[in-house]
């Protein structure tokens, strides 16, 4: 087994990076996902969080409010611990559980949007960095994603800058272009990784 940690900062474009990935054959632990699945309504980890930070995180259904709980914590680096803290644990046990159903022979790729933040590199064969510039990556935002300008460059304070990301890649995809750009450079990664 190959174990890939695939990391990004928020609009480089590490998520479709991650996608074509898995159309290829990557059996893909997506760290994103598994974090609104520790939070789903019921569980444990929606629970912790509502004790944290209060009944004001929650929707009129029970589940979590995103837009909510990030204006809480992405301006605030010991609100943004304080969620980490109840959060990342969970998602590290759901992430083991999926890679141990994952053959000797396959490429397992853990999509981690924190993982330079948190010190994950060590933890993987090989870590690949997707990477846009700092102008690409507020114009996805905004065009994208609906946020505001001011929004965008809030989230990615909260992150590690670029520099960080590029010191701990092992490969690197350069994500500054379009859609159609992308998919070649994603093939050739893809081909390096089989080969091992």
């Amino acid at each position: 087994m190959l174990r890939i940690g695939l990391t990004g900062g928020i609009g480089a474009g590490k998520s479709e990076v991650s996608r074509q990935l898995a159309a290829l054959g990557a059996l893909i632990v997506d760290s994103d996902l598994i974090a609104r699945e520790v939070v789903a309504p019921g569980t444990d980890g929606l629970r912790a969080v509502v004790a944290e930070f209060g009944p004001t995180v929650l929707r009129a259904d029970g589940s979590l409010d995103r837009p909510a709980l990030g204006a809480l914590v992405f301006a605030d680096p010991e609100r943004l611990a304080a969620l980490n803290a109840i959060v990342h644990p969970l998602v590290r046990a759901r992430s083991a559980e999926l890679e141990a159903a994952a053959g000797e022979r396959d490429v397992v790729v853990h999509d981690v949007p924190l993982l330079a933040e948190n010190g994950l590199a060590p933890l993987y064969d090989q870590v690949v960095v997707v990477d846009a510039g700092d102008e690409a990556r507020i114009d996805r935002l905004v065009r994208l994603r609906g946020m505001t300008e001011a929004e965008a460059r809030a989230r990615m304070a909260a992150q590690a800058d670029r520099e960080t990301r590029l010191a701990i890649a092992d490969l690197v995809i350069d994500n500054s272009g379009t859609l159609a750009e992308l998919v070649p450079r994603v093939q050739e990664l893809w081909d390096a990784l089989r080969k091992g």
